[in-house]
C-alpha cells in the first residue's frame, strides 16, 4: 500500500478482538444472514455506503464485513457511555455532521489513497425509521477526489425495537446485502451546475442501495431505486 496513512498499532490490535466479540454477540442475539460478499473487489481501496437506521448498523457492518473497515462516525456518539469508549477502542473517526470540515475530508482521501477501505453512511446520520432519507454530497465529493469503486450496503433489521426484541429471545433477523461496485460518473462542471452533479452522485449511490433494501427502507428512493442486475 501506499501513502502517508497507516492503520496505528493499537487498532491493529483492538479491532479483530472487537469484531470476533461482536459477531459472538450478534450471532447470539439475532439470526444473521450476509449476501453477496462475492462483490466486493479484490484489491484496491472503496468506499462502503450503508443505509443507517440506528446504533446497531455500523458495529453490525464492521463485525462482518470480510474486511477490516476504516469508519467515519458522528461525533456526538463519542460522548456518550459505552458507544464512545467503544467507537475510541476501534479507531473511528469522528464526524461534525453538517460542517465542512477540510481536515476529514483530507484524512478520509488520505485513507483512500493509502488502500484502505472505508465505511460512510451517505445519510449523514441514523435516520430512526427504515425509510431512508436523501444523501449528503459527500460521498460523491470523496469519489470525485479518489476515483474509487462504491460498493453498497444495504442493512435490514437493524430497527430501534432490535435490542427489545433480542431480549425476548426472538432472535430476529439481521441482514446485510452487499451489492456490486459503483463507478461514478466524472465531473467537469462548475459552479452550481458542479454542486448539482455531486448531489446527482450521491442520489446515485443511494439508488442502487435502495435496489438492495425491502420498499419500506427505500424512503425517499421508492420511486427511483436501481435493481441488481
Amino acid at each position: 500500500m501506499n501513502g502517508a496513512y497507516r492503520v496505528p498499532l493499537r487498532f491493529r490490535v483492538s479491532r479483530p478482538l472487537l469484531r470476533a466479540a461482536f459477531r459472538g454477540i450478534f450471532h447470539i442475539l439475532a439470526n444473521v444472514k450476509i449476501t453477496g460478499k462475492e462483490n466486493l473487489p479484490h484489491s484496491g481501496p472503496y468506499l462502503a455506503a450503508m443505509n443507517h437506521v440506528s446504533i446497531y448498523d455500523p458495529p453490525f457492518a464492521a463485525a462482518f464485513w470480510p474486511q477490516q473497515l476504516e469508519i467515519i462516525g458522528a461525533s456526538d456518539v463519542f460522548d456518550k457511555p459505552g458507544q464512545g469508549q467503544l467507537l475510541k477502542m476501534y479507531g473511528v473517526i469522528p464526524v461534525h455532521r453538517g460542517d465542512y470540515d477540510r481536515a476529514l475530508f483530507a484524512r478520509i482521501i488520505a485513507i483512500l489513497n493509502a488502500g484502505f477501505p472505508l465505511l460512510m453512511a451517505p445519510e449523514g446520520g441514523r435516520s430512526h425509521v427504515t425509510a431512508m432519507r436523501r444523501a449528503m454530497p459527500g460521498v460523491a465529493y470523496i469519489v470525485e477526489q479518489t476515483k474509487v469503486p462504491v460498493v453498497p450496503a444495504g442493512i435490514v433489521g437493524t430497527t430501534e425495537d432490535f435490542w427489545r426484541r433480542a431480549r425476548r429471545v426472538e432472535r430476529p433477523t439481521l441482514e446485510m446485502r452487499i451489492g456490486k461496485p459503483i463507478t461514478l460518473p466524472e465531473i467537469s462542471a462548475k459552479g452550481k451546475e458542479k454542486r448539482e452533479a455531486r448531489q446527482a452522485n450521491a442520489d446515485l449511490v443511494m439508488r442502487h442501495l435502495a435496489g438492495l433494501l425491502p420498499e419500506e427502507y427505500r424512503g425517499v428512493y421508492a420511486h427511483s431505486a436501481i435493481l441488481p442486475a
